[in-house]
């Protein structure tokens, strides 16, 4: 699918300054960035814009400061790590904008790179504040967004910014929009939807817009992770101590139906790992979806089902994978993530694996490189397969 948005090979960067909104929203550990996945998703349009010439002002937020200045939120040891990755210094200015910072963009040569700091120190982020938004666009001549992990987002520096300065998209934010846009647009069949974590009300519009628009007859949705369980319990059975979601029971009959009628294979688990506490080495037995005792609960999807959904995988023309199959974060219980993850990664089919979770476990599993995208937004990369518009793609200048 084409993209509708302009990047930055669209527009004239010769000289100029460009404010670029980055995703460098990772995890800190004794002060240092733990994991770079995020900062290494950057650097092809950091790159790119540093070989055009171009003096490069880089904005992010990092956690939930609450709108105030925390050292435990800087983005310091970010710019130390980018700094090691790109082979040059990286500026780390003290705020976000105001006089000092915008003497500091401007005096970046040709090719210089900095970093702002925490845009969520200040309120006006969140609320998309304009006059903090033009503030944030003195520092450059040109916008540029590559952060799709937050264009779900409509913020100063996601959207406001784009009212003052020529908004074009990144490579990341191309990357993402193109990967994505593939799974709707006539995907490569048979396309295989496999979706887990804890509630099936978090993925209602997922479910349905996927069934509406881009699931056909011999394609197939396979289900695990706890909202499996709500599936399982409106067919009848007893899942035990199992989280149900017992006000979706109706709506999940209705999407069973639903996939029924329109010829869409179902896979829900025909086994399950149990446990009567959610704890590393606690005693667990698998069980088909009746054998459920009073006091177990549902951790993990059983070997059949593993292998139902590696089968699935072995033949898929396309695969969309978001959400663990069990309680992936207790090492126990994450043998079902992880054979999905190497049966998305060995298969030959076009494969893309949402955040969060699922992008850990992929990565956990050493298979992330086999996978043919990886996205960097959780809840964007949801927003967008909902068939929602996302504000900070919205505001980007047309082709």
């Amino acid at each position: 699918m084409p993209l509708a948005k302009k990047t930055i090979r669209d527009i004239d960067l010769a000289g100029k300054r460009v404010l670029v909104r980055v995703d460098f929203n990772v995890p800190l550990k004794d002060g240092q960035v733990a994991d770079d996945t995020r900062i290494r998703a950057a650097l092809p349009t950091i790159g790119f814009l540093r070989e055009a010439g171009c003096p490069v002002v880089l904005m992010s937020h990092l956690g939930r400061p609450k709108g105030k200045p925390d050292p435990a939120f800087s983005l310091a040891p970010v710019a130390w790590e980018l700094a090691r990755l790109l082979g040059t210094i990286v500026g780390h200015a003290p705020d976000c904008v105001g006089p000092a910072v915008e003497a500091m963009a401007r005096d970046l040569r040709p090719g210089q790179v900095m970093l702002l700091e925490n845009l969520r120190f200040h309120p006006e982020e969140e609320a998309n504040d304009p006059s903090f938004a033009a503030a944030l666009a003195r520092l450059g001549e040109v916008y540029v967004d590559d952060a799709f992990g937050s264009a779900h987002r409509a913020h100063a520096s996601t959207v406001g910014v784009a009212s003052y300065l020529p908004a074009v998209a990144g490579f990341l934010m191309e990357r993402e929009l193109s990967a994505l846009g593939r799974l709707l647009d006539n995907p490569d069949r048979p396309f295989v939807v496999i979706l887990g974590g804890a509630k099936i009300s978090d993925k209602i519009g997922l479910v349905r817009n996927l069934l509406t628009n881009a699931m056909r007859a011999g394609d197939t949705l396979a289900v695990g992770g706890g909202m499996a369980n709500t599936f399982l319990a409106a067919q009848g059975y007893n899942l035990g101590a199992s989280l149900v979601e017992a006000g979706q029971l109706v709506l999940a009959r209705e999407l069973l139906t639903e996939a029924a009628r329109l010829g869409i294979k179902v896979i829900l688990p025909s086994d399950l790992v149990v446990a009567k506490e959610i704890a590393a080495h606690a005693p667990s037995r698998v069980v088909a979806p009746d054998g459920v005792a009073p006091d177990e609960r549902a951790v993990d999807i059983g070997p059949a089902t593993r292998e139902a959904i590696a089968t699935s995988c072995r033949d898929a023309g396309t695969i969309f994978w978001n959400g663990p199959l069990g309680v992936f974060e207790v090492d126990d219980f994450a043998a079902g993530t992880t054979a999905v993850a190497r049966a998305v990664a060995a298969s030959p089919a076009y494969s893309v694996v949402g955040g969060g979770d699922s992008a850990a476990a992929v990565e956990k599993a050493g298979v992330a490189a086999q996978v043919s995208h990886v996205s960097t937004g959780g809840g964007a990369s949801l927003e967008f397969l909902e068939g929602r518009e996302l504000p900070g793609v919205a505001c980007l200048l047309d082709r």
